[in-house]
């Protein structure tokens, strides 16, 4: 059972990348950072330990005052930062909520291929294709990237994703096998929504951030076949490493997009 923290400097259980039990382990206070910045590690301890669920209300923030005894200035400007981070949504006249990636504007925090008109939402959803959903075991450079152990467990997925009938998108994952215990080709196949939203309402897992490297390729024969392309397409490689909270790795994805009616967008901050 997660203990909540309630105070500055108070022992929490930080939960396993297995989602299970976990050891009370002492958070103390950063000696020398700013108050607002303590209070924002605090909620993030209770987003952590899944005190509050993605798509819920948190306390408002006059509760989180009282609770962390602080100024109420204080809170806002430590959920001011975690709204910019995308981990809390502010709705006027409602309150401050835990963002989800079943949202529309979550969903395409994640995915930066762009029509070529520019609006993500013309082509609708894009359609999947699961190709597979398997068992194996880790690599040494699967291991190093999720931060296990060479030989554990891992489930890798395939799928292709199409927008108005082409495919677009031929994209491989891999994921410990842990935390997604009961994931299988037919669970992916009958989720209709994003997949990141699946694996935070069915498996308490949430990406809150990702690292991506990018390069220009060109298919082999087996990609060719997946995309209905010839040999001398190219191709955008975009190899994706997702955390959780804690900067805990949960998926490794490696994506290979095709741009002749798309282009990729990132906003640089």
């Amino acid at each position: 059972m997660s203990a909540t923290p309630t105070s500055l400097g108070e022992s929490t259980a930080v939960p396993g990348a297995d989602g299970g039990a976990s050891a009370f382990v002492a958070q103390p206070t950063p000696a020398f950072s700013p108050l607002y910045q303590q209070i924002k590690v605090l909620i993030l301890q209770s987003l952590q330990a899944g005190e509050w669920k993605p798509s819920t209300a948190i306390p408002s923030e006059i509760e989180l005052a009282s609770r962390f005894k602080v100024s109420q200035g204080t809170v806002r400007k430590a959920i001011d930062e975690l709204a910019a981070e995308n981990l809390l949504v502010r709705r006027q006249g409602k309150g401050t909520f835990v963002a989800t990636h079943a949202e529309r504007q979550i969903q395409y925090r994640f995915l930066k291929l762009i029509p070529d008109n520019g609006d993500p939402s013309s082509e609708g959803p894009a359609q999947r294709h699961i190709i597979d959903c398997k068992r194996s075991r880790a690599s040494l450079e699967v291991a190093r990237a999720l931060a296990i152990r060479t030989g554990d467990a891992v489930l890798q997925v395939r799928r292709v994703l199409s927008f108005s009938s082409v495919p677009t998108i031929l994209e491989d994952l891999w994921l410990p096998a842990a935390p997604f215990k009961g994931l299988t080709a037919e669970r992916l196949r009958d989720y209709d929504g994003p997949m990141y939203a699946l694996f935070e309402t069915e498996f308490d897992v949430r990406m809150v951030r990702a690292e991506e490297k990018i390069r220009a390729v060109l298919p082999d024969a087996e990609q060719c076949d997946l995309l209905k392309i010839s040999p001398q397409s190219p191709l955008l490689s975009v190899e994706r490493t997702a955390y959780t909270y804690n900067d805990v790795p949960m998926e490794i994805r490696r994506g290979l997009y095709l741009t002749n009616k798309h282009y990729y967008r990132n906003a640089l901050n």
